[in-house]
């Protein structure tokens, strides 16, 4: 595959450094990012957006720092656009889709063996967002598993394996304030888990929009890993957004909410207490494919903001 996307021009700097993808013929090529400016129309386009949801009234005010959003748009003039970008916040669930991408890498290399319970964990860990999938996927990908206290040098030697994910997506340039090295948890850690929390920074898990988006389009683009692992990916993170509702589907309240009739999507969506957050690749009914990620924290039981942002974007896209 001999294609070099261009590089986004415009300005954007506000928002910091922005990357867009160039993606080149050989295995070893492919899912390296090159950076540049965000597109200068489509972040003022992006700004107006946000503007306009931060200003409409609801009982619990949106705050500008309640809010990160990244979208890229993939047509062959690609572009890319983000307000507050690159704001390491907790990403809940959205985590998992760094863990999919790891989990195919390994596969890929060897250093894991495909078997059907690893293929159950990564489909109940993405499709259903399963935390108890997830701690299985962890504990493969780093070699390392919860249980009682360790002694400080055991403890320091169980986080050096930890930290595997960490060091491939720092291998591939991704931004070192991320951090992808804790499991999901409902009640809470305990052990080695609650040790490792205490004795080092930072203590949970960190994600940029800009990094989530930066990932997905890899993995629309047949970037990441291998195409036939782009593929495998994206069958786990395809969603219907007109199903029929059921509890905690990664629908209701979240992107698909603020879909057109007839788009597609692929998409991993995270929420807590205290969070409400989504990624998601959108083909349009016209062919038209976009990234967009939105982190929302303080609003996690508000189920109007992400749809609603999601169709100011889609409804006046340049």
């Amino acid at each position: 595959m001999d294609i070099l996307l261009r590089f986004c021009r415009g300005m954007g700097v506000r928002w910091g450094v922005w990357w867009f993808l160039a993606l080149a013929g050989s295995a070893a090529e492919r899912g390296l990012v090159k950076f540049a400016a965000a597109d200068g129309r489509w972040q003022g386009f992006l700004d107006r957006c946000v503007a306009s949801e931060l200003a409409r009234t609801r009982t619990n005010v949106l705050k500008a720092d309640q809010l990160s959003v990244s979208l890229v748009d993939l047509s062959p003039e690609p572009a890319v656009a983000g307000y507050r970008a690159g704001e390491p916040i907790y990403p809940a669930s959205v985590v998992k889709l760094f863990y999919l991408a790891a989990t195919h890498q390994w596969l890929e290399e060897g250093r894991l063996r495909d078997s059907p319970e690893l293929r159950r964990a990564l489909h109940d860990m993405i499709v259903d967002s399963y935390n108890e999938a997830t701690h299985y996927v962890v504990d493969v990908l780093t070699g390392t598993t919860s249980g009682p206290e360790l002694t400080p040098d055991g403890l320091h030697a169980w986080w050096d394996q930890r930290n595997a994910v960490n060091r491939w997506y720092a291998s591939l340039g991704y931004p070192t304030a991320i951090n992808v090295n804790k499991k999901p948890w409902c009640e809470g850690p305990y052990g080695r888990e609650k040790q490792a929390i205490d004795a080092f920074q930072p203590s949970r898990n960190l994600l940029t929009t800009a990094a989530t988006a930066r990932l997905f389009s890899e993995i629309a683009l047949d970037g990441m890993v291998t195409p036939e692992r782009c593929r495998q990916m994206r069958e786990l993170l395809q969603r219907d957004p007109w199903a029929p509702p059921t509890p905690e589907d990664q629908i209701t309240g979240f992107i698909a909410n603020g879909l057109p009739r007839g788009a597609k999507l692929w998409s991993k969506a995270g929420w807590t207490s205290q969070t409400r957050h989504d990624s998601a690749l959108i083909e349009l009914p016209g062919g038209r494919r976009l990234v967009l990620v939105i982190f929302t924290t303080g609003h996690a039981h508000e189920e109007d903001i992400l749809p609603g942002l999601t169709r100011s974007i889609l409804e006046g896209l340049p």
